[in-house]
């Protein structure tokens, strides 16, 4: 038998070897590539075979012949038709070391990159309820409500009554919701037809402070009956915020530019250690403020600050990282293109009492060089974290040029850090310590820390 026998609703036995970016098992059946979701390296299982492609095919998981010791039960019963989780059936020691793994993987594999230290990723105490934002959708079947999350690869919003990523909080303010859509016979938004009224349901929960955010995103202007809502709401004492998000353009984009405050403040506040941030419906805030604290303080350790440098912050967002700089260094200079997110950088900055931080509007590949060409800014240490098409390659011409003592590149995507990595190596820099931090457990997603220095 070879290849060509592999055909679509046939049945194979086979041993998955690894996992694909996506969470599926991977392996072969006579040197053919098979992807099989819910599938672990190690198992050995019997497929059915539902998809062929030219190098490549896809799997049903039919039986577990003989299970990975790394499988464990998911604890979630949504886990098989929910796109939240991928590898809940992964033992979580398992996934930190998988993940660990997938850093060394793209370091060698897409930035030739050997011999490099990498260390064990930091995991969580508890890697559930971890979560403090949550974003809804909210459909509409056979005469139902429903509000969950969307199933892998579609628009179909599987309904649920729990959620092991998020605050268990959340789920009574769903329920609340909910009943006040069906009782007041609310509309719902219908993406297809680009009608009806509730698209999704935003909820923001402060872990230190306890403080909670919802935003009902609606497409329209008002939301009937509104009063009832809030009093509902109201029942739960730590909201501090009730809010409307308009967005009437018929997109995938969850959240539209303008916000009209129901009751409450229009924003929450929480902590990343000792620093205080306001975060509003349009902010973005890391998800995960336990393990950005780890994540953050290994970047400040790595920056390894006397209290006289000078700092730039590329991809600064709403400040975070630069804030925490700001306490060990002489000057942090922060550098986003969204114009909204400085805005509230420099607000978080005023709450805090720091003023040895600037913060510029732009390209982070345009700001930085104009500054060091045209002002003379020259940094001591540079910090990077870049969204997950990483960073500008005239960016990274310029941090080599601008010679800085350190270069702490702060990743969410290894492929794209391999890749950078590879080119600031190519530029004078080595690579000192590589540190994985689990931000998202039960995902295939991993931060990475890496420390550069200009080599001597």
């Amino acid at each position: 038998m070879d290849s060509k026998d592999i055909k679509k609703n046939s049945y194979f036995e086979m041993t998955i070897e690894d996992l694909s970016s996506k969470g599926e098992g991977v392996g072969k059946i006579n040197e053919f590539t098979i992807f099989v979701k819910g599938a672990l390296p190690e198992d050995k299982i019997e497929v059915k075979i539902v998809k062929v492609k030219k190098n490549y095919g896809y799997g049903k998981l039919i039986r577990i012949i003989k299970a990975s010791p790394m499988r464990v039960t998911p604890v979630c019963p949504y886990t098989k038709r929910c796109g939240g989780c991928q590898i809940q059936h992964m033992d979580y020691q398992a996934q930190l070391e998988y993940k660990r793994k997938k850093v060394i993987d793209s370091l060698e594999r897409i930035g030739k990159l050997t011999n490099i230290k990498v260390h064990p990723t930091i995991g969580m105490e508890n890697p559930f309820h971890y979560r403090n934002k949550a974003q809804f959708p909210v459909g509409y079947k056979d005469g139902n409500v429903l509000i969950g999350l969307y199933s892998p690869g579609s628009h179909e919003v599987i309904d649920i009554s729990s959620c092991h990523l998020q605050p268990q909080i959340s789920i009574k303010i769903l329920s609340i919701i909910k009943n006040f859509i069906k009782d007041n016979k609310i509309p719902v938004y219908n993406e297809e037809e680009h009608k009806g009224l509730i698209r999704h349901i935003l909820i923001r929960t402060a872990f230190f402070t306890k403080e909670i955010m919802v935003c009902i995103i609606i497409n329209g202007k008002k939301l009937p009956q509104k009063e009832k809502l809030i009093k509902e709401l109201n029942k739960i004492s730590d909201i501090k915020s009730i809010v409307l998000n308009h967005n009437t353009k018929k997109t995938n984009v969850v959240l539209g530019e303008e916000i009209t405050t129901l009751w409450g403040q229009d924003y929450i506040s929480d902590y990343i250690g000792e620093v205080k941030f306001e975060i509003s419906p349009l902010s973005f805030f890391q998800v995960n403020p336990i393990q950005t604290q780890v994540l953050y303080e290994k970047a400040l350790e790595y920056a390894d600050l006397t209290g006289e440098e000078t700092v730039w912050d590329a991809y600064c967002g709403i400040g975070t990282i630069s804030l925490f700089l700001a306490k060990k260094a002489k000057k942090v200079y922060g550098v986003e293109v969204v114009e909204a997110a400085i805005e509230d950088a420099k607000r978080n900055a005023k709450i805090n009492n720091i003023d040895n931080v600037e913060f510029f509007v732009g390209k982070a590949e345009e700001i930085i060089p104009k500054a060091y060409k045209e002002k003379g800014i020259k940094a001591d240490v540079i910090v990077v974290d870049p969204p997950r098409k990483g960073c500008d390659e005239t960016l990274l011409e310029t941090m080599a040029e601008m010679n800085p003592e350190k270069i702490v590149y702060v990743s969410c995507d290894p492929g794209t850090l391999a890749r950078d990595l590879k080119i600031l190596s190519e530029k004078g820099y080595k690579i000192e310590e590589v540190q994985p931090v689990d931000m998202f457990g039960h995902t295939m997603h991993v931060e990475t820390v890496v420390l550069m220095c200009a080599s001597s």
